[in-house]
């Protein structure tokens, strides 16, 4: 191995271990916390079926309410009441998806505490469940949000994330900060992190000992030169 190549090696070996430490959290979703969008203002403002004002979303059934200061958010400053006049929803395409792939939705819920116990239904294209939320105790200064998980298995790299609301009332569940992450992604084993740890050891080791024996080579020609002119030991 040439010293030019070893550098090569070294980075190879550290692409590896950096490969399996695993990849990057992906974007799979965006604008999560409903950050980005119409400005709500101090209170709230409704928005209808079709209506795409959050950046990334867009709103079905019968609307939504697109929160400000009216209540307390989950995450950042604004989240949203998953019911306008009645029962509405909101959805999303997500990307990058890889088919056959587990993943986990995370989200905040609460509820309109302007009510009793709220529900809403989260759905990835055919695959859905129910999640509840009591607001008894609950205020606007404390919603009481509460962290959710929702899983599925991929069936294409494209899905729909879909949270609608089962309240028909203008009294909804409460949503934001939502995301998705891979649950499946392989990591190696620590006996396998081991392996290749010595494995990139011995490269190392291999690589120094061919160069030392090249250097070695190098100089040989130079010593028996010198060794024919120094001529025998005196006194044999």
């Amino acid at each position: 191995m040439t010293s030019r190549s070893q550098p090569l090696a070294f980075a190879a070996v550290c692409a590896l271990f950096l490969g399996l430490a695993g990849p990057a959290r992906a974007a799979y979703i965006t604008n999560g916390s409903f950050e980005s969008g119409t400005d709500p203002g101090s209170t709230f403002i409704t928005l209808g079926a079709g209506s795409t004002a959050i950046t990334g979303w867009t709103v079905g059934g019968a609307g939504i309410d697109y929160i400000g200061g009216y209540w307390q958010a989950g995450s950042g400053s604004r989240s949203l009441d998953l019911s306008a006049v009645d029962a509405g929803s909101i959805s999303q395409t997500l990307s990058g998806l890889t088919v056959g792939t587990n993943y986990q939705v995370s989200f905040l819920m609460a509820g309109n505490v302007d009510g009793s116990t709220k529900t809403m239904n989260v759905a990835v294209d055919s695959v859905s469940q129910n999640y509840t939320f009591d607001t008894a105790g609950k205020s606007y200064q404390d919603m009481g949000w509460a962290p959710m998980t929702f899983n599925f298995t991929a069936t294409s790299s494209t899905p729909t994330l879909t949270f609608t609301s089962l309240e028909n009332s203008s009294q909804g569940p409460a949503l934001d900060d939502v995301s998705v992450t891979a649950t499946n992604v392989a990591t190696p084993e620590p006996g396998s992190l081991t392996l290749l740890g010595l494995g990139a050891t011995g490269l190392v080791l291999r690589a120094w000992r061919r160069r030392a024996r090249q250097r070695l080579e190098a100089l040989r020609p130079s010593m028996n030169h010198k060794c024919a002119r120094t001529g025998p030991v005196r006194g044999q």
